[in-house]
């Protein structure tokens, strides 16, 4: 039977990418670590990695073999954690991947109150707007926004994410306020990698736009300060900007059109028989910090005339952005 310790090494390997990564989280020579992947392959009978000069990635068989190791220690982590009583006194490392302006806005300002309810917990934070594979980087939890499809992984709807036209009022003054969709093929529409066609509801009913503009970019920070810039107008989360719509420093337009209802901010996790505690209290912590009606939405109520259904606490959904 293998090792767990010999599982350990291969899932630090496959995570990393680098023998030598993987050694120093464990206090192992790269030697020791490409000895032990070794024997592992030969124990198994099949090549786990594709070894070059410069590269190391998984095979398809080591791959799949990846997943299931997956799964196989974090049930050891969840028996010691039984054992050790961690998962009645809310201890150990939470790992979470979340997007950058989120974090800062609506999670950052709170962790106060979180660490006073749960101060034997550790919180590693990786904050980043760029898509991230929470299986294979080893994330316990991650924040993702948007409209999301069926998988392996499993979310919990944290709140609602309601997206309105805006722009500053120094861009309106120069190049006019749209009244009509149609309008938009003449302004200079800045939008996030992922949103070059706006899905946009309103008395037509759904309509796609394609976003046509001199500003596009990964980041949704860098979208949010071009618009309070006055160089062009936007479909942007009340979460994001409604603080400056309600300071002036930008404008709702079209009021009577809103981004899809289907999207929302989630908490995105491993599918996994049994839960880490610190994981569930997060999580718990968050939805009630939000709401079905979050805080930042109080004041758009009636700039959004509906917000479609809500679903279910838990569902299926595909790693997303």
């Amino acid at each position: 039977m293998t090792a767990i310790s010999d599982l350990d090494i291969f899932a630090r390997v496959a995570r990393t990418g680098n023998m030598s990564a993987a050694g120093r989280e464990m206090g192992l020579s790269p030697a020791v670590v490409s000895k032990r992947i070794s024997q592992l392959e030969d124990q198994l009978g099949a090549r786990l990695f594709q070894r070059t000069t410069r590269h190391l990635t998984l095979t398809e068989t080591g791959a799949g073999y990846f997943k299931r190791v997956v799964d196989i220690l974090s049930l050891c982590e969840e028996a010691e954690d039984f054992v050790g009583r961690r998962n009645t006194k809310h201890r150990g490392q939470l790992k979470i991947t979340a997007p950058t302006a989120f974090t800062r806005f609506h999670v950052a300002p709170y962790l106060d109150k979180f660490f006073s309810r749960y101060p034997d917990i550790e919180l590693d934070f990786n904050v980043t707007d760029e898509f991230v594979d929470i299986i294979r980087e080893g994330f316990d939890v991650a924040i993702r926004i948007g409209e999301l499809e069926d998988s392996s992984l499993v979310a919990r709807k944290l709140a609602p994410d309601k997206r309105m036209l805006c722009a500053a009022p120094s861009y309106l003054d120069k190049f006019g306020t749209p009244k009509k969709l149609t309008d938009l093929d003449l302004h200079n529409c800045i939008s996030a990698g992922a949103q070059e066609v706006w899905r946009i509801e309103g008395p037509e009913g759904s309509r796609h736009i394609r976003a046509n503009g001199n500003i596009r970019s990964n980041s949704g920070e860098i979208i949010r300060e071009a618009l309070l810039s006055g160089l062009g107008l936007g479909l942007r989360s009340t979460w994001e900007v409604g603080d400056e719509v309600k300071s002036g420093e930008l404008k709702v337009v079209m009021p009577q059109y809103y981004g899809s209802p289907n999207l929302a901010v989630y908490a995105v996790y491993p599918s996994r028989d049994f839960m880490p505690a610190r994981v569930d209290v997060f999580i718990e912590f968050l939805s009630e910090l939000y709401g079905p009606e979050p805080y930042w939405d109080t004041a758009f109520n009636s700039a959004q005339p509906r917000t479609g259904p809500v679903p279910s606490k838990e569902l299926k959904v595909v790693a997303a952005r």
